[in-house]
């Protein structure tokens, strides 16, 4: 990357219209993650750790959707949707394992409870928390890499 490129990728990186937009988006793919991880969970009686797995993969959907028709509307080549879903998983492979990762330690390793109604909810807030963390790299390398908002 050149010198001239480093400026407008950071001006474009540091956009607060289309941080807000993401951060927007991450919210409908929280409650997307949120409501089938606690639907696996207590309905179906799934692990947490690995409805944790499937409530990505949602979330993920959920967002991609949101994210090309409002948040990167305006940058995406036509004709591509295919191949930027494909990029926008492999993208967020790296902020989806770093959420995973955490939210795996936090309801493994920690010997947390949180009670309500005689349900152990503490993995909802370690995926809270796993989520805040990996929002920041999925934004940089969503911007960067799915839909190149440095090039537009």
């Amino acid at each position: 990357m050149s010198d001239r490129e480093l400026p407008k990728t950071l001006d474009s990186l540091l956009s607060g219209v289309r941080f807000g937009q993401f951060v927007s988006v991450g919210v409908v793919g929280l409650i997307a993650d949120t409501i089938t991880l606690v639907a696996l969970t207590e309905l179906i009686g799934v692990e947490p750790w690995l409805a944790g797995l499937l409530s990505i993969e949602a979330a993920i959907l959920v967002m991609f959707a949101v994210n090309e028709r409002w948040t990167f509307a305006e940058i995406g080549e036509p004709g591509q949707l295919l191949r930027r879903l494909v990029k926008s998983h492999a993208v967020r492979s790296v902020g989806s394992s770093i959420q995973y990762g955490i939210f795996y330690g936090l309801v493994t390793f920690t010997g947390i409870s949180v009670l309500l109604f005689g349900s152990d909810i503490w993995y909802l807030f370690s995926k809270w928390i796993a989520v805040g963390v990996a929002m920041f790299v999925n934004y940089a390398f969503e911007s960067l890499f799915t839909w190149r908002v440095h090039a537009e």
